[in-house]
């Protein structure tokens, strides 16, 4: 793997073993969740965060069963994509995406869900009718409207949808968000069930080229009671692959 310019891996920290071990736990805890929710398990996909982690772990998870991948980083995903075992593997992208990115991974990845400006989803469009693709997107959501956060407001949401609609390289599939990081479940409970409503609320109004499907949120942390809340893609970093080391290069 070439060197990249951003936070790299510095040593694996977990053995493939304890990375299978890892998906394992996480697959039975999600379904554990979905149960108790009254959902059904196969409804929640486990999407292996791979920012940093050594293609040789990611493929450990990919052998126990993970097939979906999150990358945050566009020059790690290039740098990365050829090491990977894809057969029946499909890859998010999941980090922030700075339109000089795009045309760099959207022959890559079959979904960009951290899409939270029209300029960026104009910029998609453009990339993506130039190859003949239309890319499913997610709108990212500041549930917790922090401000050193990416994502619109919930407020905004409605406007960017019929702004994107509009496009015909882009399908919006549902919504994502990263919640504050919060002590307790109660307090992530309460940004999860308002995601969750405005999720609902949007569904219902039927915009034409929009098929809210897919509630994309809970991380390492709060993952179960994100099922709970109705999410059906969980993103694990590292309470699969471990703390991550990174260093400089």
């Amino acid at each position: 793997m070439q060197a990249l310019n951003e936070n790299v891996l510095s040593e694996n920290v977990l053995s493939e073993q304890e990375v299978k071990q890892n998906v394992q736990h996480i697959m039975e805890e999600v379904r554990q969740a979905a149960v108790s929710a009254g959902r059904n398990p196969d409804d929640v996909q486990v999407m292996a965060v791979t920012k940093t982690v050594d293609p040789v772990l990611v493929n450990a998870a990919i052998e126990q069963g993970i097939t979906l991948l999150g990358e945050n980083k566009a020059q790690e995903l290039c740098s990365k994509y050829d090491s990977y075992h894809k057969e029946g593997v499909s890859i998010h992208f999941i980090g922030h995406l700075q339109t000089n990115k795009v045309k760099q991974i959207v022959d890559k990845v079959c979904m960009i869900e951290s899409v939270d400006s029209i300029k960026l989803a104009k910029e998609i469009d453009k990339h993506c009718a130039a190859i003949d693709k239309v890319m499913d997107v997610l709108i990212e959501v500041n549930i917790g409207r922090e401000e050193n956060k990416t994502g619109i407001f919930p407020e905004e949401v409605e406007h960017l949808l019929e702004e994107i609609a509009k496009l015909e390289h882009v399908r919006v599939r549902g919504m994502m968000t990263i919640p504050p990081v919060c002590e307790n479940k109660e307090e992530v409970s309460q940004y999860f069930s308002r995601m969750s409503q405005l999720f609902i609320d949007i569904k219902q109004k039927k915009y034409d080229n929009i098929n809210m499907e897919i509630l994309s949120m809970g991380m390492s942390a709060d993952y179960p009671t994100a099922v709970r809340y109705g999410s059906n893609i969980v993103r694990i970093g590292t309470a699969m692959f471990g703390k991550r080391n990174y260093k400089r290069s």
